[in-house]
């Protein structure tokens, strides 16, 4: 599967719950290495939703706010043969952590590519935003400034 989007800015706060021991002990086991803490957020281009939903779909996502056709397009999308990796939340000071699904990728713009992973969390309010972790900061390392396009193939 292929997904293409832009670079876009998020609220700035992944890095609060990426930095976490326990979120990094999971991301080590998906990723083979530590992640940076922090998400790389992309804006999957329209035709690309429908896809995307799928595997929104697939991690246990509600969708309703994604719009009855491209819902109906992502019942056609097979995404089975995309290995589904779950990170599991946790309580700690009784602050609630949530969980998430992740996929694994390879983010490429131009000739530079970075092995990563599609990460979905449970609670979230984006429908048409990729958030991607990888084990270095992928705007630094690829020279990613909001608005460049960017290509993910899981």
């Amino acid at each position: 599967m292929h997904l293409h989007g832009k670079v876009s800015s998020g609220l700035g706060r992944a890095h609060v719950f990426m930095a976490q021991p326990h979120y990094q002990e999971q991301f080590r086991e998906i990723l083979g290495q530590t992640a940076w803490p922090g998400t790389l957020n992309i804006t999957v281009n329209d035709e690309d939703l429908a896809p995307y939903i799928a595997l929104r779909r697939r991690a246990g996502i509600d969708t309703l706010d994604a719009g009855d056709e491209a819902r109906a397009m992502a019942a056609d999308v097979d995404v089975e043969g995309h290995e589904l990796h779950r990170v599991r939340g946790f309580l700690r000071d009784g602050v609630s952590f949530g969980g998430a699904s992740a996929y694994l990728a390879v983010l490429s713009q131009g000739d530079s590519e970075v092995k990563c992973a599609v990460l979905i969390p449970d609670l979230t309010r984006h429908v048409d935003v990729i958030e991607v972790i990888a084990p270095v900061f992928l705007r630094e390392h690829l020279n990613l400034h909001d608005g460049d396009s960017v290509h993910l193939s899981l």
